[in-house]
């Protein structure tokens, strides 16, 4: 018995663009779902190893929630490269001044580590408040 995959020309006619309001979501949760959607598991045709998901657009990113004490000991963690180089930022600083990158960061943990789930990655766009420039691609509104 022979498997069919689908060809890149047809999958990439196949994607859709979905708004998500992030706002009274909780992180982890709206996280899962978005990655879930940008790996094209929610589709008939999934393969682990070829690319289906959709487009996923974000608004208020900054009013997504957290359950307990997150809010006050969520850190997030980069290295510069140089000895003695590591940065901790704490949930609220993020949240002032990059708060796109909170979901952003959520999702692409949950992608897979390499090339595939790089280029799932650019399928997300993230807004920190209610307008995003996609209204031309006439994404449907979806709710978890």
């Amino acid at each position: 018995m022979r498997t069919d995959y689908l060809k890149v020309e047809e999958v990439a006619a196949q994607r859709e663009w979905y708004v998500v309001d992030a706002k009274d979501y909780i992180l982890g949760r709206l996280a899962s779902n978005i990655a879930s959607i940008l790996r094209g598991k929610n589709k008939p045709a999934f393969a682990p190893h070829q690319d289906l998901g959709d487009f996923v657009v974000v608004i208020n990113a900054e009013k997504v929630q957290l359950t307990g004490k997150k809010v006050e000991q969520k850190t997030y963690f980069r290295h510069t490269g140089y000895p003695g180089g590591e940065k901790n930022i704490s949930y609220r600083e993020m949240n002032e001044k990059h708060p796109e990158r909170i979901i952003e960061n959520a999702v692409r943990l949950m992608l897979p580590k390499n090339v595939l789930g790089r280029n799932m990655l650019k399928k997300l766009k993230v807004y920190a408040g209610e307008n995003h420039p996609h209204q031309a691609q006439n994404p449907k509104p979806l709710k978890f």
